[in-house]
């Protein structure tokens, strides 16, 4: 049966593309690239490490300016979310209120480091997950941050919850079912089990098995 589960962020929680846009736009133009961003552009990237995105973005930049554009515009996203943050998925609160009842509930996400505790700052959720791990922090790819996850907190059948490719690759790689968020950025063709809102979640024969 089922013990925990482990949310990925972005196109699955919550959405800060539109965010994400407008400090990437900023940071570019700050090293004389006028090379605009869209949040649509983002939503094909979100799920991929932070430094991949940069390259996608602004593929003739070097590496050196990459680095810093990157870290400006995470630093800024990080400030302006722990205050004001992102567009939640609907039923979100709700959601996380009824799993936490009967699940332990984590996130796993590539992000750098302070955004996951914006997301969790600004919309009051600190009572709802447990732990979280990200790349910005361990230096690890998305399937090791869930074995950390999985390790740490003694988890015996955890799934994951995400919305790409990548983090069905993830949860194959780590060992774990995989329940595709179709409502989010990507598109998977293959997974254990599907949800079209969050609140679908508490619904899944997966969780009642």
């Amino acid at each position: 049966m089922i013990d925990s589960i482990i949310f990925d962020l972005d196109g699955t929680l919550w959405d800060t593309t539109h965010i994400g846009a407008q400090f990437w736009s900023e940071a570019a133009l700050n090293y004389h690239i006028p090379v605009p961003v869209t949040a649509n552009q983002l939503k094909s990237l979100y799920g991929l490490p932070v430094d991949i995105i940069a390259k996608r973005l602004f593929p003739d930049a070097p590496e050196e300016v990459l680095q810093a554009i990157m870290q400006e515009s995470s630093w800024k996203q990080c400030q302006y979310l722990e205050k004001e943050g992102g567009i939640l998925f609907p039923r979100l609160i709700e959601t996380l209120y009824e799993l936490k009842k009967n699940y332990r509930l984590f996130i796993v996400s590539n992000c750098e480091e302070g955004y996951i505790q914006s997301f969790i700052k600004a919309h009051q959720l600190e009572g709802y997950f447990e732990d979280f791990e990200y790349p910005g922090r361990t230096g690890l790819l998305k399937a090791d941050n869930i074995c950390m996850i999985i390790d740490r907190n003694h988890l015996k059948n955890p799934v994951y919850v995400g919305d790409t490719a990548l983090d069905a690759a993830s949860s194959k790689d780590a060992g774990i079912p995989f329940v595709y968020a179709r409502y989010g950025f990507g598109n998977v063709e293959k997974f254990d089990d599907v949800i079209d809102s969050l609140n679908e979640l508490n619904l899944l024969s997966l969780l009642k098995v």
